[in-house]
């Protein structure tokens, strides 16, 4: 296995001297299913599972191998076992499932992401929105896939409305079903660059994962006709040599995507409203009712599309909640000013009741 096709390049061989003078070898996690890894070495692909050491130091899941991670391993007759996980360049993430606050690690070391969006149903903005301030918070590029384009009626139109949002983002139209339909997009993969494809399932990741590979190696399914929607066809993360160097992480669709990102990711993907922003009177303006409030004046007057301030203002409110709780610091002084908004409560419920 060439690992340099792979995107092994010298910061990735830099990193890894230290652990090679221990004896281990350098291998890409190829899949990662709960506990247990596939990893790419020069001497082929391996099982692997992760060292007891590593779990002790690892603070949180999110910091445990993820397809896509550069790893130094210790080489036995039929396993790897994975003993630490080399510095990240990039990570998608978003927060995990469920009430708690916490970062569950979608793919890591990705150059480019294919963010795809089918246009037999599954068009939708707002969604496109999250995947690119995600996409910005990895620190990864990002290219917009408006797939399935043969089925289209107004495909200018469509194009037009997702480069409006997209702020820069190469913005592709392709399909599958016609010969050279994704020929624009196939020119994004070249040797040692790793490019993820995410979108909702349904939207034909798998499809276009199969042409790239030049097989019929991803399993494909077709879509409900009510809503565009398709079962998850894909149903792991997994890193996926290219034919002509490079690599493809395909991923299941997600039915969730809450932020794991900051305000300042957001802002770059409204960057229309974030320069208006500066324009406030209060650095420190909210938005909401403050005299001199640049920001309202725009919407008022049409600068400012009432959509995209609302969605906006629901992305901001994620990332705030993301920074004040990922923060401890900040969370405890959350927490100490909620106990004294809520005893004011009471003391004034008190002298109500005398």
């Amino acid at each position: 296995m060439d690992l340099q096709s792979l995107g092994a390049g010298p910061l990735v061989y830099r990193a890894f001297e230290s652990h090679a003078a221990h004896g281990l070898t350098l291998g890409r996690v190829a899949m990662a299913q709960r506990d247990q890894y596939r990893i790419f070495t020069e001497a082929g692909e391996w099982p692997a599972e992760a060292s007891g050491a590593l779990w002790h130091r690892t603070p949180d899941r999110a910091g445990m191998p993820v397809v896509g991670d550069w790893v130094a391993a210790r080489m036995f007759a039929d396993q790897a076992i994975v003993e630490a996980v080399l510095p990240r360049r990039t990570l998608f993430s978003r927060r995990a499932p469920g009430g708690r606050e916490e970062q569950q690690a979608i793919a890591a070391n990705i150059d480019l992401v294919f963010l795809v969006c089918g246009l037999d149903g599954d068009f939708n903005l707002r969604r496109l929105e999250r995947y690119l301030t995600l996409a910005s918070e990895s620190g990864a590029e990002a290219v917009v896939v408006l797939n399935k384009s043969d089925l289209c009626e107004d495909l200018p139109g469509r194009v037009g409305e997702a480069a409006r949002v997209a702020r820069g983002a190469p913005v592709i139209a392709t399909t599958t079903r016609i010969a050279g339909g994704i020929d624009e997009l196939a020119a994004f993969l070249t040797p040692g660059r790793t490019v993820a494809l995410l979108g909702s399932s349904g939207a034909g990741k798998s499809t276009l994962a199969n042409r790239f590979l030049g097989d019929e190696r991803q399993r494909t399914n077709e879509v409900r006709d009510s809503d565009s929607r398709g079962r998850h066809t894909t149903t792991h993360r997994e890193l996926l040599p290219l034919p002509g160097g490079g690599a493809l992480i395909d991923t299941p669709g997600m039915r969730e995507l809450q932020l794991w990102a900051g305000q300042d990711s957001v802002d770059v993907v409204f960057d229309e409203i974030s320069a208006i922003a500066a324009q406030c009177r209060f650095r420190d303006c909210s938005h909401s009712g403050e005299p001199g409030c640049a920001v309202e004046a725009a919407v008022d007057d049409g600068a400012i599309a009432a959509d995209r301030w609302q969605s906006y203002r629901k992305l901001t409110a994620e990332a705030q909640r993301h920074e004040r709780l990922a923060d401890p610091l900040a969370a405890q002084e959350s927490k100490k000013k909620l106990k004294a908004m809520m005893r004011n409560v009471k003391e004034m419920y008190k002298h109500k009741r005398r």
